[in-house]
């Protein structure tokens, strides 16, 4: 039978190339996908509480790239490898690489010059790698914790409240969640900076 998603608002619909990267052939539901996800993605949070990051290695293509597998790398096997596909959102594949690397430049122009707030910097990295839509799939909770790591590990405040949804299910923490992504595309960060802190 193979794996079925129901995929909801925001989320990336993988192809069926990408289906087959699943490791852990049983699962073939949406909720037993979630539940295999989170279990692995509570395991990187436990690991971020207990690890002493260098600033200096956050803002970093392969931290990048890593933390993705750390996430998901127990059940998808594409974990941590940038997409080979276009997608319903995010840039087109072949400019991933290029991208990423404006925005690393960027993030560590506005920590070094404090361009804004730290609060801000950590919610622009998150809004544009989540635009960029580096891999097939779980780019929303990657960029959130993100800039969790880079709100905590960089400049030594707490993590954003999102964590105590996974805004995996369309309730509504999701659907404010996704307006103010759609505002801070047409320029206006301030929605996504007031859901992260709320």
């Amino acid at each position: 039978m193979g794996l079925e998603l129901n995929y909801q608002e925001g989320q990336t619909p993988l192809d069926e190339n990408e289906k087959e990267g699943l490791k852990i052939k049983s699962i073939t539901t949406q909720k037993e996908l979630d539940e295999f996800e989170q279990l692995n993605i509570e395991r990187v949070v436990e690991w971020t509480i207990h690890t002493n990051f260098k600033p200096e290695k956050i803002v970093t293509e392969k931290f990048i790239k890593d933390l993705h597998k750390k996430m998901y790398g127990d059940v998808w096997k594409w974990a941590g490898k940038f997409r080979k596909t276009d997608k319903n959102i995010g840039i087109k594949w072949t400019l991933i690489g290029i991208e990423l690397k404006n925005l690393i430049d960027d993030t560590k122009y506005w920590i070094e010059n404090k361009t804004y707030p730290p609060v801000e910097i950590a919610i622009r990295f998150k809004h544009r790698i989540v635009a960029i839509h580096c891999f097939p799939n779980g780019n929303g909770r990657h960029s959130r914790m993100m800039a969790d790591i880079i709100i905590e590990s960089v400049f030594g405040k707490d993590s954003f409240t999102w964590n105590k949804s996974n805004m995996v299910k369309a309730d509504q923490t999701r659907k404010n969640y996704i307006k103010a992504l759609r505002k801070a595309d047409n320029g206006n960060i301030n929605p996504l900076l007031e859901f992260a802190q709320n």
